[in-house]
């Protein structure tokens, strides 16, 4: 691995050199650019868990990169299915979200988002109709 490693710092030091003749320079350009994709992926990578069994639907949004120890970045929203108001897909670039609305006591309606960029489409049109289910069951009563 750190012969790899070598061989690769190597080309990229080498491909970077008209940038700036100061190897530390170059350096800090490459690590900063690194640093940047780690933070935006590490912003982006999030596991969804639906689960509408019963009376109750449970959606939790997890961190998929450094919450092995500290769980900082857990949603979790429960919710009796006779809450549920209605739902909206957003696709972005890179980034897709589900924003889902309930009936809340105060202000009547609150609205929660998940991020599902990793979820593959066949689970986002089973969300889909499971969603437009409730929904419609929800109109009707």
């Amino acid at each position: 691995v750190l012969v790899i490693l070598a061989i690769f710092s190597a080309f990229v030091f080498s491909s970077f050199r008209h940038l700036t003749p100061n190897p530390f320079l170059t350096f800090l350009l490459i690590a900063s650019v690194f640093i940047g994709i780690f933070l935006i992926v590490h912003r982006i990578s999030r596991y969804f868990e639906y689960d509408s069994d019963g009376t109750n639907v449970v959606m939790i949004n997890r961190g998929l990169m450094l919450t092995d120890h500290i769980n900082y970045r857990e949603k979790k929203v429960e919710f009796e299915k006779d809450k549920f108001v209605a739902y909206k897909f957003h696709n972005y670039l890179f980034y897709r979200t589900l924003d889902i609305y309930l009936k809340d006591r105060k202000s009547g309606k609150r609205k929660e988002s998940f991020n599902i960029t990793f979820l593959p489409k066949k689970k986002r049109g089973y969300i889909r109709q499971s969603l437009n289910k409730m929904a419609k069951a929800n109109a009707i009563a």
